[in-house]
């Protein structure tokens, strides 16, 4: 809901040295020069806390590290991910060389071994690819476009859990439970069809967009080319206009933030009435869901003016729209030239990352993508200990009861919304490390010299999987994302949460550390996760998952009334002269920051070691907090996230203690500080 994931697809947003905020005193403190300190402790500046707790608590770190040449960004958890993935790539590559290997493992070497081998590769030359732009080009009337728009859909984005609205295709299909009815599962149809990230860079008039607009239509003209297409240039253009008229029908981030805009269900009757232009019957049988009575359309407007664009379509327009989407999809598995391009665009224009990933990080990215769970599986038999699983399922329950008794504290909370707030704390579940149950592969094909064959049966598997649930009850144990993820998820429909075993590492978990460097990190993230559970998205859903409204009038409007301030407060920071961070957009994962933060140090602040330490762990506590967020990107990068990330850049995350009683006592800040909020000015919500 806005974005459950802690950790975003194009990776938690940042601070830049040097950037400026609204606030008065920040750009000078990030401008202080930190003094040379141990990697592990604050750095000893002339900044303070209270000035900016960011460059305080990560002084030492931004100073000496520099971004890598083949990222946009690059934080505390980019580092983790980075060990994390050498380590799986090393165990694939092992698995491969050993004859014993079978099952899942095996599939799991020989997807990674196929793709890495780009001499078979570029042999094959456009082999591959051929059939599939042979299809396209037999498309002669509209009735065969709708029947090829409608065999591309696949289950490839996730609006709540993930907050993923992207896909090439022209829309993408999530399966989930219905938002009214937690009995049944349901397709979800989402807006899609776009080749830059948001309907933003088609839309916004200025310098930076323009550019990226003409770059792209470059990158489309020569993706063509390259795929020996006639006339690239006019045909790029053509492209390009009908992809603007697509984004022209899209939703804005901010409101497919909005769950209520987007809890619409359709039969497939009202789709000719309200959607015009289009043969659905043909349409949803290509894509194999033509057995289904109710659709959640969760873009309504995009499904409306898709429909009114092909109603009146060009289908030579069309067929070069398809063929493009169809080589940039699948540009890695194609000969170098078209993973360069697609990287010119991508990587350079879009992010501002100067260097491509090496090879070996693509392929394993390809594998954790085709098979999940098949690699998590191997990932956690080898690097995570049952110990690590148990000391941090008491920490989540540590923090749940925190949050519980802080419910129980709440003023200006009606009993009636008490008692449904409670029952979605005590229903929670909660899984640690890796799922109860195994995906099965058994029916996916991997063959070891097939890189393109590969990536698409996994592609056509995972849809299968996907809607084979829409026949079954859901299943509030289901995992949403994989255990060797660097990452954390609340699933608002299941009310679950997800703490992959890869997160349960230091910085964020550590078996060595103090118990307030570990409630700082990894339990201030077990602390976001189930207070996404209660921010602007999650306290709209009950505690069977189902979207209704269980607030009473008065305390509903004091909720929105505080979160407002809340908004208020992230609007004032900006990372750029000409842009600000978007306080609406961002405010599921502020509030999340904010509860989760203080449920973790209420927890730490009750077990036997906070009141041990007294102020001196409080210190730890916040640090550990700020160190987890530790972050450097590229303008673009930056750019790119405050228009489309639900997170604020993490520097702004950080600032979130000022809005907690205990930092300023353990770090005592004082009116007249940059970060200082009185008493009264403080957003407490939860």
């Amino acid at each position: 809901m806005t974005i459950r994931w802690t950790l975003t697809r194009t990776a938690v947003a940042l601070a830049l040295a040097g950037a400026t905020c609204a606030a008065p005193g920040f750009a000078a403190a990030q401008a202080a020069a930190p003094a040379a300190s141990k990697a592990d402790k604050p750095a000893a500046m002339t900044v303070l806390p209270g000035d900016d707790f960011f460059a305080y608590a990560n002084g030492d770190w931004l100073a000496k590290t520099e971004i890598p040449a083949d990222r946009g960004s690059w934080s505390a958890m980019g580092v983790l991910a980075e060990d994390t993935n050498t380590r799986i790539a090393k165990m694939i590559e092992a698995l491969g060389a050993a004859q014993g290997t079978s099952g899942d493992a095996r599939k799991v070497a020989d997807f990674y071994a196929a793709y890495m081998d780009e001499a078979a590769i570029e042999k094959r030359g456009l082999a591959p690819v051929k059939p599939m732009l042979a299809d396209i080009a037999a498309i002669k009337d509209k009735a065969a476009l709708v029947r090829a728009l409608g065999a591309s859909v696949r289950a490839d984005v996730d609006p709540l859990n993930a907050t993923d609205f992207f896909t090439e295709n022209l829309f993408g299909v999530w399966v989930a439970q219905g938002l009214n009815d937690p009995s049944r599962n349901l397709p979800y149809l989402l807006q899609g069809g776009l080749g830059m990230p948001d309907r933003a860079y088609y839309l916004e008039n200025n310098t930076r967009m323009a550019e990226l607009r003409t770059k792209y239509q470059q990158h489309i003209a020569a993706m063509l080319k390259l795929a020996g297409f006639d006339k690239s240039d006019e045909r790029a253009a053509r492209v390009f206009e009908l992809e603007l008229a697509l984004a022209q029908t899209h939703a804005t981030r901010e409101e497919s933030a909005d769950i209520q805009k987007s809890n619409t269900v359709w039969t497939l009757k009202d789709f000719a009435a309200k959607a015009p232009g289009v043969d659905w019957n043909a349409f949803f049988k290509a894509a194999r869901l033509s057995g289904q009575e109710r659709f959640q359309v969760y873009h309504p407007g995009a499904v409306t003016g898709a429909a009114r664009l092909l109603a009146h379509a060009d289908v030579a327009v069309w067929r070069d729209y398809l063929a493009f989407h169809k080589l940039n999809g699948y540009a890695s598995l194609l000969p170098k030239a078209f993973a360069d391009q697609r990287f010119e665009f991508n990587g350079k224009a879009l992010t501002g990352t100067p260097q491509q990933s090496v090879r070996w990080k693509r392929a394993l990215a390809a594998t954790n993508e085709a098979m999940d769970e098949a690699v998590g599986k191997l990932y956690v038999e080898r690097y995570f200990p049952a110990a690590d699983k148990a000391r941090v399922q008491k920490m989540v329950a540590n923090i749940i009861e925190a949050f519980s008794a802080r419910i129980d504290k709440l003023e200006w909370m009606a009993p009636a919304t008490r008692a449904q707030a409670q029952a979605k704390v005590k229903s929670l579940y909660v899984g640690v490390g890796y799922p109860d149950q195994w995906k099965s592969y058994a029916g996916l094909q991997v063959k070891r010299d097939d890189a393109f064959g590969n990536a698409v049966r996994a592609e056509e598997f995972h849809y299968a999987q996907e809607l084979a649930k829409l026949g079954k009850k859901p299943q509030r144990t289901d995992w949403a994302m994989p255990p060797q993820l660097v990452n954390a998820v609340n699933l608002p429909l299941q009310n679950a949460l997800n703490f992959p075993a890869a997160i349960l590492q230091p910085p964020f978990f550590d078996p060595k550390a103090s118990d307030a460097a570990n409630y700082g990190a990894i339990g201030a993230i077990i602390g976001h996760e189930i207070s996404h559970s209660f921010d602007d998205q999650g306290a709209q859903f009950d505690a069977q998952g189902r979207l209704r409204d269980w607030w009473t009038k008065e305390d509903l409007a004091h909720f929105r009334a505080a979160s407002g301030k809340l908004v208020a407060q992230y609007n004032t920071y900006r990372p750029f002269p000409d842009l600000a961070v978007n306080g609406q957009l961002t405010l599921s994962e502020n509030l999340a920051d904010l509860a989760g933060l203080q449920a973790a140090f209420d927890a730490y602040s009750a077990s036997p070691a906070g009141k041990a330490a007294g102020v001196d762990g409080e210190r730890q506590f916040f640090t550990g907090f700020a160190q987890g967020w530790r972050t450097k990107m590229r303008e673009a990068s930056l750019r790119r996230a405050v228009l489309t990330d639900g997170h604020a850049p993490a520097q702004y995350r950080t600032y979130i203690v000022r809005n907690l009683d205990g930092w300023y006592r353990a770090f005592d800040v004082k009116p007249g500080q940059a970060l200082y909020l009185a008493p009264q000015d403080r957003v407490r919500i939860w």
